[in-house]
C-alpha cells in the first residue's frame, strides 16, 4: 500500500514561485466539471467564446492557438514552422538558451548573440549582426525567468523587420499578462506563453499567436512535423475545435480565468504587476539599508514585472533561504541553474495582491536577517 500524502494546507496567497503560480480557488474549482466529448457541437460551443476571449486578452486580431503542452512545446513549434536552415538566438539566461538549444535539436544551424546573465539585449547589436548574415528567424525571450530581465521586444522586433525575410519568434512565458504585449502592433511573427505563469492557471496549456508571415512560412516548412504543425492548428481553430486531445479540465479553468482577467482589464493587470514589482525592488533597497546586502540582478529600466531575481549576500545559500521560508508556511523561488545558490526569485505574477506580497517580504526579511545578522 502506498503511503498517504498529506494535503497541502498552506493558506491561499502565500505561493510566490515564478511558476507554477498560485491559482484562485474559483479557477481550481472549475476543473471538477464533468468531461465532455471534445469533438462535436457541445465542444465547439464551449471553445468559441474561449477563442474570442483569448484574442481580447492577447490584443490581437489573429487566432490564438491553444496547445495541450508546456510552452516548451510551442518553442519547438516556433522553430520548426519558421526555420529553413539557419536561426539567430538572443541569449541572456537559461530560457533564452533553451530556445537556441531546441532549434539545434531540430537540426537547424544556430548562431547566438549571448550577453551575461542579468543583462538585456541591445537592438543596435542585433542590427549589426543581421547586417552581416542572413537568418530565417530570430528567437528572443520577453521576460527571462531565470534572471528577471525584461527585453525590449518592441525595439528588437522593429530591428528584425528591417530585414525582410527574417521572422520574430518570442517566448513571453512570464511576460504575457504581466507586462504590455502587443503582438500585432509590434509585428511579432510568433509569440507564445504558458498557462502556469502570469495567466494564473494550472500547468498544462500553452498559447501561441502567429502572424500571416509565419503562417506563410509554415505552409512551406519541410520539417514542421505533425503535433506542432501550425497549419493543423489553424484548420482546427477555424472549426472551434481542439487540435488534438485537449486538457479539458484546464480548459474549464481557462474559461473562468479569462473572464476574471477581462473583468480586471489588461491595462489594470499590467499596472498591478508593475506595483508588485516596484514594491519588491524597494524592499531590496530597504534590506540593504538595514545591513543585509541584497541587490536586484536585472538593471533598472529592464526589470520584469513578473519575477525578480535577488542576489544574496556572500555566504548566504539560496537553498537555505527557500527552506526557511517554507518552514514558515510560505513559498519563494530558488535561483535557477547556475544561479541556484547565489539568488532567490520572487514570483510576483498572476493574481497576487500587494497585501499578500507584503506578508512574503516580511517573512523573507526575517529569514535573511537571521542568516546575515544573527
Amino acid at each position: 500500500m502506498n503511503p498517504t500524502v498529506a494535503p497541502i494546507t498552506r493558506p491561499y496567497g502565500r505561493f510566490f514561485l515564478p511558476g507554477p503560480v498560485e491559482v484562485h480557488p474559483d479557477v481550481l474549482e472549475a476543473q471538477t466539471r464533468p468531461m465532455m466529448g471534445h469533438r462535436g457541437a457541445d465542444a465547439q460551443a464551449f471553445m468559441r467564446p474561449i477563442h474570442e476571449n483569448l484574442q481580447r486578452v492577447f490584443r490581437t486580431e489573429r487566432p490564438v492557438f491553444v496547445s495541450t503542452s508546456s510552452a516548451t512545446g510551442l518553442m519547438e513549434a516556433a522553430v520548426r514552422n519558421a526555420g529553413r536552415t539557419r536561426l539567430l538566438s538572443l541569449v541572456n539566461g537559461a530560457f533564452s538558451k533553451r530556445f537556441a538549444d531546441i532549434a539545434r535539436a531540430c537540426h537547424f544551424e544556430v548562431d547566438e548573440i549571448a550577453v551575461p546573465w542579468g543583462e538585456a539585449h541591445d537592438p543596435d547589436v542585433l542590427r549589426a549582426r543581421l547586417g552581416e548574415s542572413a537568418y530565417d528567424a530570430v528567437t528572443m525571450v520577453h521576460s527571462e525567468t531565470s534572471t528577471g530581465v525584461l527585453n525590449d521586444i518592441a525595439g528588437l522586433a522593429a530591428v528584425v523587420h528591417e530585414f525582410d525575410d527574417t521572422l520574430v519568434l518570442v517566448d513571453s512565458v512570464t511576460g504575457f499578462g504581466a507586462a504590455e504585449l502587443l503582438p500585432d502592433d509590434w509585428g511579432l511573427d510568433f509569440v507564445l506563453t504558458g498557462s502556469q505563469k502570469a495567466f494564473a492557471l494550472p500547468p498544462g496549456l500553452s498559447f501561441g499567436v502567429a502572424s500571416e508571415r509565419m503562417m506563410e512560412r509554415a505552409a512551406e516548412a519541410p520539417n514542421r512535423g505533425y503535433y506542432f504543425d501550425l497549419e493543423f492548428f489553424a484548420t482546427n481553430h477555424a472549426k472551434d475545435q481542439a487540435t488534438t486531445t485537449p486538457a479539458l479540465s484546464v480548459l474549464y479553468a481557462l474559461e473562468v480565468q479569462l473572464e476574471r482577467m477581462l473583468d480586471e482589464g489588461m491595462e489594470a493587470r499590467w499596472a498591478r504587476h508593475a506595483t508588485l514589482a516596484a514594491r519588491t525592488w524597494a524592499w531590496v533597497g530597504e534590506m540593504r539599508g538595514s545591513g543585509v546586502d541584497l541587490s536586484v540582478m536585472a538593471p533598472e529600466g529592464r526589470r520584469s514585472p513578473a519575477v525578480t531575481a535577488v542576489i544574496l549576500p556572500d555566504g548566504v545559500s539560496g537553498s537555505d533561504v527557500t527552506k526557511a521560508v517554507i518552514e514558515r508556511d510560505w513559498l519563494v523561488g530558488g535561483g535557477y541553474g547556475k544561479l541556484k545558490e547565489t539568488t532567490i526569485r520572487v514570483g510576483h505574477m498572476g493574481d497576487h495582491t500587494l497585501e499578500g506580497l507584503e506578508g512574503l517580504l516580511s517573512v523573507l526579511g526575517e529569514v535573511l536577517s537571521e542568516e546575515v545578522l544573527s
